[in-house]
């Protein structure tokens, strides 16, 4: 069952984090049911020196499972950074989806903490202990994962000039590379045959 009612469009939250969503609805649901959200331009921070330049927008998907909920998350934002050859200040978009699994901390008919199983990774993502999925950690996660190592303002970059450190560009003008004068006998050197064939 898909709901696709106005009302859960938009995430609802006591402490107004628009990536923190009220699930518990949700969960009293059967399982194979389904909440779909519209992001709307959402400022996250992703810290460790990486700065967002765009807000983040999507879709957000939850899927009631036996256990807990599936988040499946196709959102995008974009980066600033600094090409890899020229140094130029860049903006980096980039697309990025979140598939995880999330489960409750506390029973939602008993109120009591719900304890992992045996072969569940003590990594898997719970809710809160009121019923929230708190998205915003797996965002900037994804986000950290994104970012690329060394990117590029075009495919081609020249990068720059090793003589006056400029931007390699059409036009740029030749230099002058002085010589080493240890290196000058060098110039008289020719390779075996050079002379006969021009």
């Amino acid at each position: 069952m898909t709901v696709h009612d106005p009302r859960n469009l938009h995430p609802v939250d006591a402490h107004g984090d628009p990536l923190t969503f009220a699930v518990s609805g949700l969960l009293a649901d059967l399982p194979g049911s389904v909440r779909e959200y519209a992001l709307d331009r959402v400022e996250v921070d992703p810290g460790d020196g990486v700065v967002a330049v765009e807000p983040v927008s999507g879709t957000i998907r939850l899927s009631r499972t036996n256990r807990g909920l599936i988040v499946g998350a196709r959102l995008r934002t974009a980066l600033a950074g600094e090409c890899a050859r020229c140094l130029q200040p860049i903006v980096i978009p980039i697309a990025f989806r979140i598939d995880e699994e999330v489960l409750p901390t506390i029973d939602l008919a008993s109120g009591m903490p719900v304890a992992l199983e045996e072969d569940m990774d003590l990594e898997t993502p719970r809710l809160t202990d009121h019923h929230e999925l708190e998205l915003r950690p797996l965002v900037l996660e994804a986000i950290s994962l994104q970012e690329p190592i060394a990117p590029l303002c075009e495919p081609e970059c020249p990068g720059l000039c090793p003589e006056c450190g400029e931007r390699l560009e059409i036009g740029h003008p030749d230099h002058d590379v002085p010589v080493d004068p240890r290196l000058e006998a060098l110039r008289a050197f020719r390779v075996d045959g050079e002379a006969e064939t021009g």
